[in-house]
C-alpha cells in the first residue's frame, strides 16, 4: 500500500523522469540477443568440460575450434582404447550437445542479420567503427528512446564505461570504469574496440592519431576501454540526431 501511494505521488510530479517503454519488436530483439549470448556461454562450458574430462586421461589438443574437433574425433573412434566406454558415452553426449548448440547459434546469427538488414537505424549504426550487426541490433533493441539521455556521457554511464570519480579539493581523480551499467552492451562495445585496435595494428595507425597516441602511452586493454567509450558516445549521437556516421577530418584525408 505504501509503495502504491509513493508511485501515485511520483506520477503527479512534473519533473519526474520516466523510463521509455520498449516496443514488442525491441523486446523480441532483446530476447534474441540474450538467448544467443546464453547459448554461447553454454557452448563454452561444454567445450571446457570436454577438454577437462579428456585431459584426465592424458588426451589434450591445441586451443581453438580445430582442437575441439580433434578431441571429438578421438571420442568417436571406438578403437582408441585410451577412453573407457563409460567416459566415451558421456563425451559423445557432450559432443552431440555441442553440435546442436553450434547449429542453433548459427540460426540466431541468421535471425540477427535478417533483422539488421530490415532496420534502418541498425544499418546506419553499422557505419561506425567497431559496430557490427550484433552490436547495432542490440543497441536498437535496448535503447527505447536515445533522447532520454542528456548527452553521450550519460549514455556511456548507463552502459558503465565512464570512470569513477574520486575528486576532492578541486583535484580531479578518476578511477576505473564503474561497470554498473549494461554488462552485455559493454562487452560488445569493448569487443568492437579491440577489433578496431587489432585492425589498426595490422594496417597502421597513422590515420588514427588519437588512437596512436593513446596506444603509445597506455596498454591495449586500457586503450580499448577508452575507444569503446568514444564509440558509445558516437553511436548515441547518431541515434539521438538521426545522423549517419561522419569520419573525423584525420580519417577523411
Amino acid at each position: 500500500m505504501t509503495d502504491a501511494e509513493a508511485i501515485c505521488e511520483a506520477v503527479t510530479r512534473a519533473n519526474m523522469r520516466f523510463v521509455p517503454t520498449k516496443t514488442s519488436e525491441q523486446q523480441s530483439g532483446l530476447v534474441l540477443q540474450r538467448t544467443r549470448h546464453l547459448f554461447i556461454r553454454q557452448q563454452t562450458s561444454v567445450i571446457n568440460a570436454i577438454r577437462a574430462h579428456l585431459a584426465e586421461f592424458g588426451i589434450v589438443a591445441p586451443v581453438g575450434r580445430h582442437g575441439v574437433e580433434e578431441l571429438l574425433t578421438v571420442v568417436a573412434d571406438s578403437n582408441d582404447r585410451r577412453v573407457p566406454e563409460i567416459a566415451r558415452a558421456c563425451l559423445s553426449a557432450l559432443g552431440a550437445q555441442l553440435r546442436r548448440m553450434k547449429e542453433q547459434i548459427l540460426e540466431f546469427d541468421r535471425l540477427i542479420r535478417a533483422w539488421h538488414r530490415s532496420n534502418e537505424m541498425s544499418m546506419r549504426l553499422e557505419e561506425a567503427p567497431g559496430v557490427g550487426p550484433v552490436l547495432a541490433t542490440a543497441l536498437v533493441a535496448a535503447v527505447a528512446d536515445p533522447k532520454s539521455f542528456r548527452s553521450g556521457r550519460n549514455f556511456s554511464a548507463w552502459i558503465g564505461m565512464v570512470p569513477k570519480q574520486h575528486s576532492s579539493g578541486g583535484k580531479n581523480r578518476l578511477g576505473n570504469i564503474s561497470k554498473q551499467g549494461d554488462r552485455y552492451l559493454r562487452g560488445l562495445f569493448v569487443a568492437g574496440a579491440l577489433a578496431v585496435i587489432r585492425y589498426a595494428k595490422i594496417h597502421g595507425t597513422k590515420h588514427r592519431p588519437w588512437l596512436t597516441a593513446l596506444l603509445a602511452r597506455r596498454p591495449t586493454k586500457v586503450a580499448a576501454i577508452a575507444l569503446a567509450n568514444k564509440i558509445a558516445r558516437t553511436v548515441w549521437a547518431m541515434m539521438a540526431r538521426g545522423e549517419r556516421y561522419k569520419e573525423p577530418v584525420a580519417l577523411a584525408r
